[in-house]
């Protein structure tokens, strides 16, 4: 071809447009949202603040649907290639003492430093205003909610309100997660037993699982306004004054879930021959969503995404481990949290704990998770830990106040260790891709997660196409 020719092809072909990357796009949406927040707060602009509570929790709450169909399909397909994964029991009982260590590492952390810095005894605040909670944990919790009540996991809950002129009920659906898990497995492993005759419905939760992972990404796709949403309405309604009183004690949590994060996570992943950068890296859409949200639940969908797009953990494994983790493993609120708190409260009371307190202390956030798993809330594993070590409950009542600013972090720490905690296994079993895993860039791996994959049944090979975002 002639040089001619060849410049003419260059200037006929179509110019690439500028696009803003998507990691860009969500920083962009979180700065936008913090100054909206700011004027919808200084200007007490109402109608602002509503939207941004609106639009953050319909954003939330797009995501949490899809938890259903998309943790059911994939434990299904999971169990169905059980064939690929060899020694699925070792598998999930690795999980479990991953779970545990991580956890006992992070409680250290919380009871170390409620020792050093004595975060009730700097408290201002009357121990006689406080209430005890309408929801406790308790020990029986896991057999309570690990049978499900229909074949969906799903649970109505009614409310009823009087005013002076009628009575109204309101009922809202909720669903549990374990009671999910406990239902993928019997239906997978049923038809894993019926075998050739039951290929056509593996095959249609094979496409439904294909389905709903795309209808994540679109979802995903509304970060930047959701999760810009999500940190004005932080901004605009929570009332940081009430920080104050409790200054100590939420520095501590913050500082505690940090150590975490950037001293203990680390740690264990290089421990494991793992790059932490690269870690952090592919699961940072996840954690930052996990921070404005509040909600383990509500990430789950990207957690699971990040997992197996970014760090390369295999989707038969994953497909059980996350959503596992999503309701047992909450390093923020059921280790470092509750053994702040629980200090906090012995001393707001003049409670002296003993060494065998602290032992109690570390043995509920390690087991207690296990047993409350299905009721992720901080209140629940923070009742049980008070009502194991005999403090008054009304404790709870002086720290629900901070709560949701406190919660912010302990989810980023929460979903962290559930994308963790599987990569450690995969990698350890050889169930992880480190090819995949090593090429995780900052700000790129928000883009790896629209890649596209597709199982060939004949010799479980993947193939990738990668879309531009």
């Amino acid at each position: 071809m002639s040089t001619s020719a060849t410049e003419d092809a260059v200037e006929a072909a179509p110019k690439k447009r500028f696009k803003i990357p998507f990691w860009a796009q969500i920083f962009i949406g979180l700065g936008v949202g913090i100054i909206l927040g700011l004027v919808a707060r200084n200007f007490e602009i109402t109608w602002l603040t509503t939207t941004l509570s609106t639009v953050g929790s319909t954003f939330v709450k797009l995501l949490q649907i899809l938890v259903v169909p998309l943790v059911l399909t994939a434990i299904i397909v999971s169990i169905a290639n059980l064939r690929q994964v060899t020694n699925a029991a070792k598998l999930a009982t690795q999980t479990l003492i991953w779970f545990a260590i991580t956890a006992g590492l992070s409680v250290i952390v919380g009871i170390a430093l409620g020792i050093i810095t004595q975060p009730g005894a700097h408290a201002d605040l009357d121990p006689a205003s406080g209430t005890a909670p309408g929801r406790t944990g308790s020990w029986l919790d896991f057999l309570n909610s690990i049978i499900p009540g229909n074949i969906f996991g799903l649970e109505v809950s009614s409310r009823v309100s009087q005013s002076d002129s009628a009575i109204s009920v309101s009922s809202s659906l909720s669903f549990n997660v374990l009671q999910l898990i406990v239902i993928g497995i019997a239906i997978g492993a049923a038809a894993l037993a019926v075998g050739k005759k039951a290929e056509p419905f593996v095959n249609f939760a094979r496409g439904g699982l294909e389905i709903f992972s795309k209808l994540v990404w679109w979802v995903i796709l509304l970060s930047p306004i959701g999760t810009g949403a999500l940190i004005g309405r932080a901004v605009a309604t929570y009332n940081w004054d009430l920080i104050a009183p409790l200054a100590i004690f939420t520095v501590d949590v913050y500082v505690g879930c940090a150590i975490v994060l950037v001293v203990i996570y680390p740690i264990v992943t290089r421990l494991n021959g793992l790059n932490p950068l690269k870690f952090y890296a592919g699961a940072w859409p996840a954690i930052q969503f996990g921070f404005v949200s509040r909600s383990s639940i509500g990430t789950l969908p990207l957690t699971q995404r990040v997992t197996t797009r970014n760090l390369g953990v295999a989707k038969e494994y994953a497909s059980f481990a996350v959503p596992f983790g999503a309701t047992t493993k909450m390093d923020g609120c059921a280790a470092i949290y509750p053994a702040l708190a629980a200090i906090t409260v012995a001393q707001l009371f003049g409670v002296d704990l003993q060494v065998t307190d602290y032992l109690l202390i570390a043995f509920v956030s390690i087991v207690g998770s296990s047993a409350t798993a299905g009721m992720t809330s901080a209140t629940v594993m923070l009742t049980l830990t008070l009502a194991t070590l005999g403090l008054p409950l009304e404790g709870v009542g002086l720290l629900l106040a901070i709560d949701p600013i406190l919660d912010m972090i302990r989810t980023a720490t929460n979903v962290a260790g559930q994308a963790l905690v599987p990569t450690i296994v995969a990698k350890r079993n050889g169930l992880l891709d480190l090819n995949r895993y090593n090429t995780n860039r900052w700000g790129a791996a928000a883009a790896r997660l629209e890649e596209s994959e597709y199982e060939d049944e004949q010799d479980q090979e993947t193939e990738k196409e990668l879309v531009s975002v």
